[in-house]
């Protein structure tokens, strides 16, 4: 269905529909442009051979997940037990070989601030590892 088609069959205005992209969007980037535009940049460190939305939708997709998660536990361990045990739920989007880097993505992407410096690709793999062998013992 193409973009003219969903809003052709949608029941939102075009207004409505807008706003609702603006607020994703402020979800997703509070930091802006930068923030979105640091984030391919490093997305791209980590997985070289994908494409935008390759990366981009599923850590949207985990950072939403990772935030539901969150709240229903109130703890990140928690969370980050939740996703990577019931990943199974998700797999169309996050692979279960990738769950612990979408995570780590997330988690540095929740430290930032109006910088927009994220980590190194490499300590975003070492924090995906301790991820998973901390998922390993349990």
């Amino acid at each position: 269905m193409s973009i003219f088609e969903s809003q052709l069959l949608s029941w939102k205005s075009r207004a409505t529909q807008q706003k609702e992209r603006e607020n994703y969007e402020k979800w997703a980037f509070p930091f802006g442009q930068k923030q979105r535009d640091n984030l391919q940049k490093l997305l791209f460190e980590v997985y070289p051979k994908e494409t935008v939305p390759t990366t981009l939708i599923p850590f949207l997709t985990c950072k939403e997940l990772f935030e539901k998660v969150l709240s229903d536990n109130n703890s990140i361990d928690g969370a980050i037990d939740t996703l990577i045990n019931k990943q199974k739920k998700f797999k169309r989007i996050l692979k279960k070989k990738d769950m612990a880097t979408y995570i780590a993505l997330v988690l540095a992407d929740a430290a930032i601030d109006e910088q927009c410096i994220y980590p190194a690709a490499d300590e975003i793999r070492a924090r995906a590892v301790e991820i998973e062998s901390v998922r390993r013992e349990n």
